[in-house]
């Protein structure tokens, strides 16, 4: 058969850096992370990423997030997260001494046990929550309609917050993983509306450590996955009693930890 060649335009995901500098009292602002991203709910990234590393644990600590100008009406790849005076925030986290997430490629037990030690939910009591299994089997379907940028370049990670009652609340879409959960997170961390304890997360690909590390620092206690968990994510799923599905699809799913909480 004869070959047809035809040129045209290819929509993608776009791909920049950003850099997150933090400003304390009376300190020059320094250098947290650089990251690559979506651009797009930057200041909820920054929020996120800085409340998930530990460093800031209230909103009413943050004076003002914002792009450095480099020239006049253009947003720049900086930005910076000032904090109100006399704050006091986890110097040791910003030099990334207690654990890193993925972005930095390091992981492992000693990640897991700060969670333990650097989460403000972790100790505290959580309320049981149940979870319809039918209800579960229609969350795939409505993330992936909201996903827009995905819809366009089909190469876009998304993490969706959900209510119990099934409610999309909000949807973030990012070429990190890590920066789709962690802008998701930062949305609601700057409502106040942390910890996320009667909320269910979807995302989009696989349920990865690190992922499942954030959502246990936001008090989350039902994480799905439309693909598959990794062993390290188990682990800590059952360490912070998270319930842990993967490979969600409107007609089945499996269940690595916390069965309990999933109602037939």
């Amino acid at each position: 058969m004869g070959e047809h060649e035809e040129s045209m335009d290819d929509t993608l995901s776009v791909e920049e850096p950003l850099e997150i500098s933090l400003a304390t009292d009376g300190n020059l602002p320094e250098k947290v992370s650089i990251t690559m991203r979506t651009p797009g709910h930057d200041e909820e990234l920054a929020a996120g990423f800085l409340f998930t590393e530990g460093i800031l644990t209230s909103v009413s600590q943050i004076q003002n997030i914002a792009h450095t100008q480099t020239l006049p009406g253009v947003e720049s790849n900086t930005l910076l997260v000032t904090l109100n005076a006399h704050q006091k925030i986890a110097t040791d986290a910003l030099k990334r001494n207690f654990y890193t997430t993925s972005s930095c490629g390091v992981c492992g037990k000693a990640s897991i046990d700060a969670i333990q030690t650097v989460s403000l939910f972790n100790t505290q009591e959580k309320p049981r929550i149940k979870v319809r299994a039918a209800l579960l089997k229609t969350l795939p379907d409505q993330l992936r309609k909201a996903q827009a940028a995905f819809n366009q370049t089909g190469g876009i990670h998304a993490s969706g917050l959900f209510d119990l009652d099934g409610n999309l609340l909000a949807l973030r879409e990012d070429v990190g993983r890590h920066n789709a959960l962690d802008k998701v997170i930062g949305s609601q961390f700057l409502l106040g509306n942390v910890p996320l304890f009667h909320h269910i997360l979807l995302l989009s690909g696989r349920a990865s450590f690190e992922l499942i590390q954030k959502s246990a620092m936001a008090g989350i206690q039902v994480v799905c996955a439309v693909g598959a968990p990794s062993s390290l994510a188990v682990e800590t799923a059952q360490r912070f009693g998270i319930c842990l599905i993967g490979f969600l699809k409107h007609d089945r799913f499996n269940i690595y930890t916390q069965q309990e909480c999933i109602e037939p």
